[in-house]
């Protein structure tokens, strides 16, 4: 039986490139360093960045995969991403259920969003 997700790892060509974005702009802490693998902490799983001999170049496909990066003020977070250069494809809404959505891309291209979930009324 499957119990959870317990990572997630970006394949790159640009692995220096990707890690610079993700520790630097995104603020993800470390959690170790390998020539061609970086992982972070990410809440109570991992979150890495590797090289692959099967992958070049940006992603072709943004959508095909959207990571959902929770923020509890998605506007300070928008804001302060914003000042480092990050372009985001749409600013934060809120969506019909309540929560505010915000997407970017890396700098490979995929799709990451920032979502702020619903406050309790």
């Amino acid at each position: 039986m499957i119990d959870g997700v317990v990572g997630v790892i970006i394949w790159t060509d640009r692995l220096d490139v990707m890690t610079e974005f993700y520790r630097d702009t995104l603020g993800f802490p470390v959690h170790s360093i390998r020539p061609n693998f970086v992982a972070f902490e990410w809440g109570g799983m991992r979150f890495s960045i590797g090289t692959h001999e099967h992958v070049s170049g940006r992603t072709t496909e943004p959508e095909r995969i959207m990571i959902n990066l929770g923020a509890q003020d998605i506007q300070g977070v928008y804001a302060a991403l914003t000042a480092k250069g990050v372009e985001f494809v749409r600013p934060p809404e809120q969506e019909h259920w309540g929560g505010w959505v915000a997407t970017l891309r890396d700098p490979d291209g995929n799709t990451l969003q920032l979502l702020q979930q619903p406050t309790e009324s």
